[in-house]
C-alpha cells in the first residue's frame, strides 16, 4: 500500500510505524500503516473506503498482545484522546469512549458514586480491548456491567450492539474481525465514593503484591482451564523461571511471561509454546493462549 492507494483521512497516518514502543512487551515489528483517526466519522469513512483485502487491527494500550517480529501487514487503528472520554449519563450508568483506560473508567465511576466497576482498575487496557475480550478480574467480567457497545465494522458501517449480540464467553466475544469498538455503556449500582476507593485500593495492592507489574510483560498469558488455575499448572510443570532467549516465565506469577531486556517476540511466543507443551505432558491439560498473537513471523 502506498499513500496514493489509501483513502483520504483527517487523522494521522504513519507508514512503517514501529509497534514495539506501543505494546507492553516492547518487542515486535512495525505496522504497514498506523492510523489515528480524528473522530468516529473519520474512522468510518476511512474503513469504508479502504480496500476490503487489507487487514485491520485495533490497538489499545498493547497490554495483552504479542506483535510478531515481521510486523503487522495492514492497518493498525489506535484511538486517541477523542475516544477517551467518560461521562455519567445517570446515577448508575457511564458512557465511555473506546480509548478510555480501565483506570479512568473506574475512577470516574468512583467520583460519580457508581459501584461495581472497581475491577476495571485492574485491567491494564482500554474499553475497546476489554469489551472485545470480555475482560475480567477479581470475580467480575465486562459482560456483568455492559449494556451496549458502539462499533465501526470493517466495512465502515457504524452499529450499536446490545450485550446479547456480543456472544460473550470466557475471555471471548463474537465481534467480527476488523471491527473497532469506539464506545461502550456500562451500568453499575449506587455506591459511596469512600467504599469504592477502598475496593480499588485493595485490588491495586493485590496486583502489586502478586504480579510482575514493573516488568515488560503482557498480562495473563493463558486462560484458566475449567477447574484449574493456569498459574498452578505452569508451576507444577516446573516452568517457574524458565527462559527462551530473552523471555522468561515470571518468578513472581507463573502465568506471566516477561521480556528480561532483549527478547524478540519469537522468544516470547516460543516460551509460551514450550510452557504449553510441558503442562500438557505433566497434567494432560492443554492451555489456551489468552494473549493475542498477531502479525507475521520474521
Amino acid at each position: 500500500m502506498t499513500t496514493e492507494t489509501l483513502p483520504l483521512a483527517r487523522g494521522k497516518l504513519t507508514a512503517k510505524a514501529p509497534l514495539a514502543p506501543l505494546v507492553w512487551f516492547k518487542s515486535g515489528g512495525p505496522a504497514d500503516w498506523l492510523f489515528e483517526p480524528k473522530d468516529a466519522d473519520d474512522l468510518a469513512v476511512f474503513l469504508g473506503d479502504l480496500d476490503p483485502a487489507v487487514a485491520v487491527m485495533a490497538l489499545g494500550l498493547g497490554s495483552n498482545l504479542i506483535v510478531r517480529d515481521g510486523g503487522f501487514p495492514g492497518v493498525v487503528v489506535r484511538l486517541g484522546k477523542a475516544f477517551a472520554k467518560v461521562e455519567a449519563i445517570d446515577a448508575t450508568t457511564l458512557r465511555c469512549g473506546g480509548g478510555a483506560s480501565g483506570i479512568l473508567v473506574s475512577s470516574t465511576a468512583r467520583d460519580t458514586g457508581i459501584a461495581g466497576l472497581e475491577f476495571l482498575r485492574s485491567i491494564p487496557g482500554t474499553v475497546g480491548g476489554f469489551v472485545r475480550m470480555n475482560g475480567g478480574a477479581y470475580g467480575s467480567e465486562v459482560k456483568d456491567i455492559l449494556l451496549e457497545a458502539e462499533i465501526v465494522l470493517r466495512s465502515g458501517e457504524r452499529r450499536t450492539l446490545p450485550l446479547a449480540d456480543l456472544g460473550y464467553t470466557y475471555r471471548h466475544s463474537e465481534l467480527p474481525a476488523g471491527a473497532v469498538v469506539i464506545g461502550a455503556t456500562f451500568r453499575g449500582r449506587p455506591g459511596e465514593a469512600q467504599a469504592i476507593q477502598a475496593e480499588m485500593d485493595r485490588i491495586s495492592a493485590n496486583r502489586e503484591a502478586s504480579q510482575p507489574l514493573r516488568s515488560k510483560t503482557g498480562g495473563s498469558t493463558f486462560k484458566n482451564p475449567d477447574g484449574h488455575k493456569a498459574w498452578a499448572l505452569v508451576d507444577e510443570a516446573g516452568c517457574r523461571g524458565l527462559t527462551v532467549g530473552g523471555a522468561q516465565v515470571s518468578e513472581k506469577h507463573t502465568n506471566f511471561l516477561i521480556n528480561t531486556g532483549a527478547a524478540t517476540s519469537a522468544d516470547i511466543e516460543a516460551l509460551g509454546e514450550e510452557v504449553r507443551r510441558r503442562v500438557k505432558a505433566k497434567s494432560g491439560v492443554e492451555l489456551q493462549w489468552e494473549i493475542q498473537r498477531v502479525g507475521v513471523m520474521k
